[in-house]
């Protein structure tokens, strides 16, 4: 099987973050919707991170035998950037916890909160009642942002886990699944500013074979 299950496989819940991102949004100063700018190649961040990315921030790491490859082009508009770098970093922050078999971690409940940390925690739980990790690469790709006012974000993006697999811990056996249209996976996400500066992850939703991220 792919290594990755939806957070939240519900299509209301997919088709509410939607609207809200397209229709709910703040106007910006020059009286339009703010608006997103699809991602197209350069892999910013760093797809493993080793360490904190300023001060106060939890440190990360992944096995040699793991890595997130994120692609994405920074749109000019800082709080945008912002947004999308933290995304990143919350998706890492879950990796992170299945890879130490603990949902403890200081990272997943530092750019995860409320609906999107809940269903991490079940998410991550789920490696840990089978003795599972995975291995390989996952690529994120097309990503969207949309503004919200000054605090929050809608972000969607695809990925494909084709080159990722599941590994069971106590026997190395590697899950070597083909490739189908499950491997890629689109995601929609609310994203929060908290009083720190964090853009802190509050909802996912996701869809399976989604026609939108097949090559």
């Amino acid at each position: 099987m792919n290594r990755r299950t939806a957070f939240l496989t519900t299509l209301a819940v997919t088709t509410a973050l939607t609207a809200t991102a397209c229709g709910g949004e703040d106007t910006a100063a020059s009286g339009k919707p703010a608006d997103s700018k699809p991602a197209s190649q350069a892999p910013s961040p760093a797809p493993t991170p080793t360490a904190s990315e300023s001060s106060g921030r939890p440190t990360m790491t992944f096995p040699s035998d793991a890595k997130n490859v994120f692609e994405y082009e920074k749109t000019g508009d800082a709080a945008k950037d912002a947004a999308l770098r933290d995304s990143t970093l919350g998706v890492n922050s879950v990796d992170e916890a299945i890879f130490k078999g603990s949902t403890d971690s200081e990272a997943l409940g530092f750019y995860n909160v409320d609906r999107a940390l809940s269903g991490a925690i079940v998410f991550v739980n789920r490696y840990i009642k089978a003795n599972d990790t995975w291995v390989g690469e996952t690529r994120y790709f097309d990503y969207e942002v949309k503004l919200s006012g000054t605090k929050k974000a809608y972000i969607t993006y695809c990925s494909d886990e084709s080159k990722s697999f599941l590994k069971n811990k106590k026997t190395g056996k590697v899950d070597n699944t083909p490739t189908t249209a499950d491997s890629y996976v689109l995601y929609h996400t609310a994203l929060t500013k908290n009083a720190d500066g964090v853009w802190q992850t509050t909802d996912v939703a996701s869809e399976r074979g989604s026609e939108k991220c097949q090559p």
